[in-house]
């Protein structure tokens, strides 16, 4: 009766190391086009430059992919419009405001507000994705980091990303967050950056493939039991 329980129990620690191992957050879906963050409840786009490679037919959008704010609204559209991987509510990244992880702030005064901006911005998506998910630096590029994570993604550009919101002091201008040294600000909208999708919610996801780390601690749990088992069968 005891081995039984040690057997449940090992079998209950086997199902906790696969599902709360490191960089249990992030995974990918649909057929590995995209990657769910399970913190915010969306899916990435895995291609961070897609646009480089498929306009849709839009524009504006130069051949290494980067096109100004209204010509990246244009291609959500038609992304939207061509139901891109079975889905039509792809849209560019949110920025949080107020944020109060932001290491500055600017007092726009009425009836603006407080605009949050600078370093270490959690609160927006792709501060989010940059630094809580892909282990990005203040001052770094995203593609300085050792999170293995960051290999679930292909394109990524060390470079400026057009958010999807709007500065409210200044409708010309939006949000934007730049992956080469972790810095959200605003801009002038007929700057040229790159952009990202992403899309709420999640699809059909691809199993995650055990660690082998996972793999080692479960034999060596197996090892421990069959030696178990053979002391009490000699006792």
């Amino acid at each position: 009766m005891k081995l039984k329980q040690t057997l449940v129990a090992a079998a209950l620690g086997f199902g906790m190391l696969t599902t709360t191992g490191a960089h249990a957050a992030l995974t990918l879906t649909l057929g590995g086009q995209g990657v769910y963050d399970s913190d915010l409840n969306l899916t990435w786009l895995a291609n961070a430059n897609l646009a480089a490679t498929n306009t849709f037919g839009v524009g504006g959008i130069s051949a290494s992919g980067d096109m100004t704010w209204n010509a990246a609204q244009s291609w959500i559209g038609a992304m939207n419009a061509a139901n891109y991987l079975g889905f039509n509510d792809w849209r560019l990244p949110a920025t949080l405001q107020p944020d109060a992880s932001c290491g500055s702030q600017y007092n726009a005064g009425a009836p603006y507000g407080t605009q949050f901006y600078g370093y270490n911005c959690t609160g927006s998506e792709m501060g989010h994705l940059f630094y809580t998910e892909l282990g990005g630096t203040a001052g770094s590029s995203i593609l300085s980091s050792s999170d293995p994570d960051l290999a679930l993604f292909q394109n990524v550009q060390s470079s400026l990303y057009w958010s999807g919101t709007e500065y409210a002091p200044s409708t010309s201008n939006a949000w934007y967050f730049d992956t080469g040294i972790g810095f959200q600000s605003a801009y002038y909208k007929g700057s040229s950056m790159f952009a990202w999708a992403v899309r709420p919610g999640n699809s059909t996801a691809v199993s995650a493939v055990p660690e082998p780390e996972t793999y080692a601690m479960l034999l060596a749990g197996l090892g421990l039991l069959g030696f178990t088992a053979r002391r009490r069968a000699r006792s």
